[in-house]
């Protein structure tokens, strides 16, 4: 009984240090530090009105990095998600406008994205193009294919209850109910689910994994599907939040998700990761560009912060494999 409770108790410690040492805990200790010492020189930074700007106005791309991270687990990218949500949150308010049932306008955009993406991971998985080819390819198709067809037109007169976004149960936006129950969810799949745990097997060694009876080319599709889905919910998130919609891609919106995911724990190499850190550092990233409006600097600062951000953590990531394997 001794030598189990000495065991048991020299085995907290670490756990803690562990729990520290993670990358969740990192993004979390920055999200508060930046709180604090923004909100001491503009208290207007910590407002109400402005903590749910900054959840509400980002909440999609923190959705979307979630499918995002699935994806760079297994090894793969996808750069064209940006333009696949401003494709389908147009095809959203486009039913909208034509008198389609509410609920199918917000159906539609999940099956057409996991048909969009299912493509891609067929090319990926079966033909082995690399995935970053693939999804250049769709990128160009997607953006020239969307403004050759509307012209970057506004669409307006979006009928009554298809806001999603702006719903407000019990007091609180729409938009944090499916950032925070789609990430725990997410993670709880991903970590105690059969396809999760192959997910992370394809990324982390794919042979190993083929001799473990996974099929590759079967877990890189679904994890496109998967992706897919979660873009096509993302993209009504983005669709309703506001009462006109412009059929044109977001700026940067792809570079933003990827950051979120890969600055959130997600090796870009693939096997490690989780979908709580991407939700962590997205709303990490958001925060810090209120942070510097309120501080009176230039938002494209943040572009900056962002290429910091990626380059410090691949070089992280890579460090840490390289320490590993000594260790081996």
């Amino acid at each position: 009984m001794t030598a189990v409770t000495e065991t048991a108790g020299g085995g907290i410690l670490p756990g803690l240090r562990r729990l520290v040492a993670t990358q969740e805990a990192v993004l979390l200790l920055a999200l508060v530090v930046l709180v604090i010492v923004v909100g001491t020189i503009n208290p207007r930074f910590v407002s109400e009105r402005n903590v749910q700007s900054v959840l509400l106005g980002n909440a999609y791309i923190a959705v979307a990095a979630i499918g995002m991270s699935m994806v760079i687990v297994s090894g793969n990218i996808d750069i064209s998600v940006g333009s696949l949500i401003g494709v389908l949150a147009t095809l959203s308010g486009s039913l909208a406008v034509s008198g389609v049932p509410i609920i199918l306008c917000w159906l539609i955009p999940l099956v057409v994205g996991a048909m969009v993406t299912g493509f891609m991971g067929l090319l990926v998985a079966y033909l082995r193009i690399p995935a970053i080819v693939v999804s250049l390819g769709m990128l160009s198709i997607l953006k020239g294919g969307l403004i050759s067809i509307t012209g970057g037109d506004w669409i307006t007169d979006l009928p009554e209850g298809y806001h999603l976004a702006q719903m407000r149960p019990f007091d609180i936006p729409m938009p944090i109910y499916f950032m925070v129950f789609l990430t725990i969810g997410a993670a709880i799949w991903m970590r105690y689910s059969v396809t999760g745990r192959s997910i992370y097997a394809v990324g982390g060694n794919a042979e190993a994994a083929r001799l473990s009876g996974i099929s590759r080319e079967r877990t890189i599709v679904k994890v496109f599907v998967i992706h897919g889905v979660f873009v096509g919910i993302a993209s009504v998130l983005f669709a309703t939040q506001l009462s006109i919609i412009q059929s044109t891609v977001p700026p940067n919106l792809e570079l933003t998700i990827i950051t979120a995911s890969v600055v959130g724990g997600v090796s870009i190499l693939g096997g490690v990761g989780t979908v709580i850190g991407s939700t962590f550092a997205a709303v990490l990233l958001a925060a810090i560009g209120s942070a510097l409006i309120f501080v009176n600097l230039s938002p494209y600062w943040l572009r900056a912060v962002q290429g910091i951000l990626i380059l410090v953590t691949v070089l992280a990531d890579i460090l840490r494999r390289r320490r590993m394997s000594r260790r081996r």
